[in-house]
């Protein structure tokens, strides 16, 4: 017999014997956390067999027919390492590139059998929401732009601080990315006119906060090319909150897996990201579709 047999009939015994000393049973099972149809079902299973009886049976083994196939393990494996998405995303993932249909619960199985079930420090654990989020109906009716301070160290130890400018697109969530060396309105102004340029249809409104690096000229840059610039309330991060919500996304499924080596690679890797977050990526707020599945739909309609 071994030691957790023991432990088991041990314990067990105990509470019954306790139960008929103390001839009040509820209390024991208060004391001892467990409910009197437990204690009775115990007291049960000894007068039947014997001390034996009270070993708790072994957990079921686990069926093998119903895993999953090692080709789609492999592929949950791949995603979960090469993107870093939780389980919903990879079976949306899985679902749209490969035609599988894997539950988010078969995914998780995959992971924990190979030490993945843990996100990335920092990453979201919560289920998504089922809430109604407010967000405009037209594409380039509202775009809010951010700041993300980016902190990076070279091969010579050397810190190294970049600024990531950010453009979302509030009713299709399509980004437009960028980095620069100075945090300053000449590059505000720059990036502007790059998103201008990348989103694919025209802007109305452009929503920033009150920094240094949108301040007036800025401001009249944006209106000098017929688009409405408005700031937000100070103090009110919250209402730039799509723009502010995506920097948490590239912190945890993209510079967390970056390996800085220089600003030319840097941009580089940026531009892969942005791509494969608009054109690839399920997003839980679009309940598994891309940005630009979003775009497409909303232009037809």
């Amino acid at each position: 017999m071994n030691r957790q047999a023991e432990h088991d009939i041990r314990r067990k015994t105990r509470i019954l014997e306790e139960g008929e000393q103390a001839g009040n049973v509820s209390f024991v099972c208060r004391r001892y956390g467990i409910s009197r149809d437990t204690y009775y079902r115990w007291k049960r299973q000894l007068a039947a067999g014997g001390k034996e009886a009270l070993i708790n049976s072994k957990p079921c083994p686990e069926n093998p027919k119903i895993r999953v196939s090692a080709e789609i393990e492999e592929k949950i494996i791949y995603v979960r390492k090469e993107f870093g998405l939780g389980q919903q995303r990879i079976s949306w993932y899985l679902q749209r590139y490969y035609g599988l249909s894997v539950s988010p619960t078969g995914v998780f199985g995959v992971l924990k059998r190979n030490g993945l079930s843990r996100l990335p420090k920092g990453a979201p654990k919560r289920s998504p929401s089922t809430y109604k989020r407010y967000e405009k109906t037209v594409p380039g009716h509202q775009v809010q732009i951010d700041v993300k301070f980016l902190f990076f160290t070279d091969k010579n130890g050397k810190r190294i601080k970049r600024f990531q400018y950010t453009a979302i697109d509030d009713a299709t969530r399509i980004r437009a990315l960028k980095v620069y060396e100075k945090h300053n309105q000449a590059n505000a102004i720059n990036f502007l006119d790059y998103v201008v340029e990348k989103f694919p249809f025209r802007i109305k409104y452009v929503q920033t906060d009150n920094g240094h690096e949108f301040q007036s000229k800025f401001h009249w840059h944006a209106e000098d090319i017929g688009i409405i610039h408005r700031y937000i309330k100070p103090a009110s991060p919250h209402l730039n909150g799509k723009v502010e919500r995506s920097h948490l996304t590239d912190k945890t499924e993209f510079y967390q897996l970056l390996n800085y080596t220089g600003d030319q690679n840097l941009q580089k890797k940026l531009t892969e990201w942005e791509i494969f977050y608009n054109y690839h990526r399920p997003h839980t707020s679009l309940k598994g579709k891309t940005p630009y599945e979003i775009l497409k739909k909303k232009l037809v309609a």
